[in-house]
Order: C-alpha cells, then sequence, then structure tokens
C-alpha cells in the first residue's frame, strides 16, 4: 500500500505528488508541493536557510475541451502527514492513499490572481504497478518514480459534475533546486486502450528514459535521443510539435498552460490520450520571470 514518501528538509530541496486525468472532455492536473519551486518567496528564502516545509503550495489548473476553466498556485506556510502516512494535507486540500488502493484527491482552493472558490475530487484506482525510482541527472539529486503510471479516473466538481476517464500520478524529489544541476525536461505520457507510455528526456546529452506500464508489469529502458520537429510558443519556449512516448506520436492540438518557463500540451489520435509538458527551470531564476510568477500565485499566511 502507498504511503506519503518521506518529506525533504534541506533548504532548496523539493518533493511533489503530481496526478493528473483526463475525462470526457475534462483534463485536470493536480500537484502537491513541499518546497514550493516555483514560489518566488521560495526562490529567495532557500537562499536564507528556509526549509521545504515552511514553503508548500496546492496547483491545480482545469480544462475543458483545451479550454483552462481554473487555475490555482496558492503558497501555504506548512504541511501535515496525517492518518498514519497515508495523507498530505497543504491547507484545505489533502492528498491521501486509502486503505484500497485508490488514490482521493481533494482540492480546496481559491484561483490565483482573483480568488474564485475552486473545489473537486479526483480519485484514481490503479491498474498498474508502481515503476521503480529513477535518477533525472547523473548525480542522482533529482529523481522520479511513477507510482500509478495507469489508472481508472473519477472526476468530481462542485457543481456536482461527475466524469469518468483515465489517470496518472507519480512524484519527483530532489535535494537542490531545479536549474542548477538539471536545467529542464520534456516529459510526455500517453494512455491507449492496452498500455501507458511514459517519456522523460532530459537535458542533451541524456538518454531518453522510456516507461511502458500495463497491468501486469512496468518496463524501462534508455533510448537514444531522437530528432524532434519543434515550434516556439509565445514566450519563444521551445516546443514539440508532436507528443511522443513508446510507439505513439501524437499530434499536440492543444497548448493548455504557456509560461516564459513551462509549457502544458494535450493530444489526443485515436485512442490514444497524450499529456506532455516542457520545463526550462534555468529560465525560472531569471528576477525578472520570478516577478512575474507573483501574479500567478495566491499566498495564504498561518492562522
Amino acid at each position: 500500500m502507498l504511503r506519503v514518501p518521506p518529506l525533504p528538509l534541506a533548504p532548496g530541496a523539493y518533493r511533489w505528488l503530481y496526478a493528473d486525468a483526463q475525462c470526457g472532455p475534462y483534463a485536470v492536473v493536480c500537484i502537491f508541493m513541499v518546497g514550493a519551486l516555483f514560489s518566488p518567496r521560495y526562490a529567495v528564502a532557500q537562499r536564507r536557510g528556509a526549509r521545504p516545509l515552511a514553503h508548500c503550495a496546492v496547483n491545480c489548473a482545469l480544462h475543458r475541451d483545451g479550454r483552462r476553466l481554473a487555475w490555482v498556485f496558492t503558497e501555504h506556510p506548512g504541511a501535515l502527514v496525517e492518518d498514519g502516512g497515508r495523507t498530505l494535507r497543504i491547507g484545505h486540500s489533502r492528498f491521501r492513499y486509502q486503505d484500497d488502493g485508490r488514490v482521493a484527491i481533494a482540492v480546496d482552493e481559491h484561483t490565483a490572481p482573483w480568488g474564485r472558490a475552486l473545489r473537486l475530487d479526483l480519485t484514481l484506482a490503479p491498474g498498474a504497478p508502481a515503476g521503480p525510482e529513477l535518477p533525472l541527472d547523473g548525480e542522482g539529486r533529482h529523481r522520479w518514480q511513477p507510482l500509478a503510471p495507469r489508472a481508472t479516473a473519477s472526476l468530481e466538481l462542485a457543481d456536482g459534475t461527475r466524469v469518468a476517464g483515465i489517470g496518472y500520478h507519480d512524484t519527483n524529489h530532489g535535494a537542490e533546486r531545479l536549474g542548477l544541476g538539471l536545467r529542464g525536461w520534456r516529459w510526455s505520457r500517453v494512455h491507449d486502450e492496452r498500455a501507458t507510455s511514459i517519456r522523460y528526456l532530459p537535458p542533451a546529452p541524456a538518454r531518453a528514459i522510456e516507461v511502458v506500464a500495463r497491468p501486469d508489469g512496468v518496463e524501462v529502458q534508455r533510448t537514444a535521443r531522437v530528432h524532434e520537429p519543434m515550434r516556439r510558443s509565445g514566450w519563444g519556449l521551445a516546443l514539440p510539435a508532436a507528443i511522443r512516448a513508446g510507439e505513439h506520436v501524437v499530434p499536440a492540438t492543444h497548448l493548455l498552460e504557456s509560461s516564459p518557463f513551462y509549457a502544458r500540451q494535450q493530444g489526443r489520435q485515436g485512442g490514444a490520450l497524450a499529456l506532455a509538458e516542457v520545463a526550462d527551470f534555468a529560465r525560472f531564476h531569471s528576477p525578472l520571470i520570478r516577478w512575474m510568477a507573483h501574479f500567478r500565485m495566491r499566498v495564504e499566511r498561518a492562522a
């Protein structure tokens, strides 16, 4: 049974729990962060010795038919591990590993910057075993593990909408801030009727990490980098024109999120559902971009 992984203690370290789901016309991504890496406040405070637990965050993005319905990025001054290690609570939101093996995520936040309430429940029932923890850099200071790489998903919104689909859950953690030893990555994930394929591409010259998850097991291999047609986002970030993972090459049909240092794309081709991200963490540490990040966040003070 899954439990909340160990939380980071050293300044600059981080841990996040990530989940996404594609349910009918809806796409949702939820990230619970201990050591809020994309907080300009943590970026500055960690240099003065601030601990990750003093800068936690909940990020949630909800889309319908490729159009954003809600964006949450709320920084909180702490997190709690409850229920014997089964639940991570940040503010009023919870990421819970249930006794029956399901992952239950409850988001209770307010959107940034306007403060509109967002409440939703996302439940994942794993349909494939967890994969191994894998290093993303040569020194192993940044690591990734697919915990529920393929899952049946149920999404419930505050207006009573309930939709089912397919989901995914992983965790990342690191001993130093992103943008130092690991300057960025490209990540992509494609579900089809039989399996889920995941591809992590660290900066060159590192080889790609390819993971294929099926109900009976998880396969991992390192593969050679391949040439991919690219395009530029409005912020000048280089984005692949198609979402590539395993045997799939799915056209990117929707740009769900776009910022100077991060973009998320979605695609669909037949029965293949694809999601991908591009991250340039070195860009984030530009003073101008960190200043701009203030406008995409809310901060909750201690009670």
